[in-house]
Parts: structure tokens; C-alpha cells; sequence
């Protein structure tokens, strides 16, 4: 038998031991959650779409913003059973004190799957995790949500013998990105995006971009809204 084929008898039989693989089957409603102030708690749909029962385990874990801090948020239930087509409400609480009162806090909550034990011997089950951004969000706060991705200042600068660009942010909500790209010299550069906290400035590489290029270019971004919908903004600058 040759190496070719040697190989791919290999690969048959491996593929006849894993044959019980379990496949996720959690859908979470909605692509990140957001919490007012004014509202007692925030709520997150999950729904088994999968053909067996399967546990689910709900945490909150921290934004980079609050990595040594504690977490002041609950989340219930943290495990749960969830059959076939059922679905399950979970309940995010705020203690009510230690986060800032003039801007957005960002979290985020992980829901994992965790298969029942198969009744086969020879099966693979693996338990895959969802992980959605949490932004807290005080009351008073000036401006509106949707407005601070088309407020962003841009500017494209040297670092290193590299083009970076720098986008700030002067409003207090988070702005996140679907992409960026950069038009300068009649060419197209992809902008690897980075999410922007309120108050706060982000340097992003460009890809391909020489740092003597310079003049005219103008800025392409997709903005995330608080419904997960795409938002294109673009604008001019020199540099």
C-alpha cells in the first residue's frame, strides 16, 4: 500500500471513532447586550436548537477596562438544563455602585454548551462557548449611542518607520467596528479595528500602507449599533 492511500485509511477510520461528535446547538438572541441604568436588570434569550437536552453555564467575566476590579453584576441562573426547542431567559443584575457614572462600562457574558454524556463509547463531545459584549450604560449621559461613531477624529500617523491610524473618541459611549479600510494614492488598505472606549484614543495598524505615502486619503468605517446592525460613515483628511 502506498503512502497516499495508507493515509487516507487513516483518516477513514479516524473519522468512524469520532462518528457521535456533538454539534453546538445554543443560539443566543441578539449580538451584545446592552444595560440603562433606569432599567432594574437586563435579560439575554438562549435557545437549544440542537436535538439533545444540554446544560448551559452563564458567566460574566471582565472588559479590559475593569480587569482588576471586581465584577458588580449577577447573572441567573449561571446553569440551567435546556431541552430540545426550549429556551431560556437569562437575568443580568447591577449591584448598583462601583463603575463610572460619565460613560459606558463594557463586559462581557459567556454561555457554554455542555453536552449530556453520550452512551457511546467511542464519541467526541466538545462544549463551545459564546461570549457577547455587556455595555452598561448610566443614565444622563450626553449625546446618543448612535451619534459617537460619525463624531470619530481620525489621523494617520508614523510610528516605528509604520502608517498607523488613530481614531478618537470624545463621546462617552463605546463605538465597535465591522472594518476599516483607508483609500490613499488611489489605493485600498485594510485597517485591523480595534473597539474604542468612551474618552479614549486607539491606534490601529494598516496593512500594506508605507509611511511616505502621505497627502489626501479617505476613511471607510462600519460601525456596530446597539441592535447589531452595520453602519457606514466616511470622511476626508490630510496628512
Amino acid at each position: 500500500m502506498n503512502t497516499g492511500n495508507f493515509f487516507r485509511l487513516c483518516l477513514f477510520l479516524m473519522l468512524l471513532m469520532i462518528s457521535g461528535v456533538s454539534h453546538a446547538g445554543i443560539q443566543v438572541g441578539g449580538t451584545r447586550v446592552i444595560f440603562p441604568a433606569s432599567d432594574h436588570e437586563a435579560s439575554l434569550q438562549v435557545r437549544n436548537e440542537g436535538t439533545d437536552d444540554i446544560m448551559i453555564q452563564s458567566w460574566i467575566e471582565a472588559g479590559s477596562e475593569q480587569a482588576d476590579r471586581d465584577i458588580p453584576f449577577a447573572i441567573t441562573p449561571s446553569l440551567a438544563r435546556l431541552s430540545h426547542r426550549k429556551q431560556q431567559t437569562l437575568r443580568i443584575f447591577y449591584q448598583g455602585k462601583g463603575l463610572p457614572e460619565d460613560r459606558e462600562s463594557v463586559f462581557w457574558v459567556s454561555v457554554q454548551e455542555i453536552p449530556q454524556v453520550s452512551s457511546s463509547e467511542n464519541s467526541l463531545q466538545v462544549a463551545f462557548r459564546q461570549r457577547l459584549k455587556l455595555f452598561y450604560r448610566p443614565n444622563g449621559l450626553p449625546g446618543k449611542p448612535e451619534e459617537s461613531a460619525n463624531t470619530l477624529k481620525w489621523n494617520i500617523l508614523r510610528n516605528a518607520g509604520k502608517a498607523v491610524l488613530l481614531a478618537t473618541n470624545d463621546s462617552a459611549f463605546h463605538v465597535s467596528f465591522a472594518k476599516v479600510i483607508v483609500i490613499a494614492g488611489d489605493k485600498e488598505y485594510v485597517v485591523e479595528p480595534e473597539m474604542i472606549s468612551p474618552r479614549d484614543a486607539q491606534k490601529m495598524s494598516i496593512k500594506g500602507l508605507p509611511a511616505s505615502v502621505g497627502g489626501d486619503a479617505q476613511i471607510i468605517w462600519e460601525s456596530i449599533n446597539d441592535y447589531g446592525a452595520l453602519i457606514e460613515h466616511k470622511t476626508s483628511i490630510k496628512f
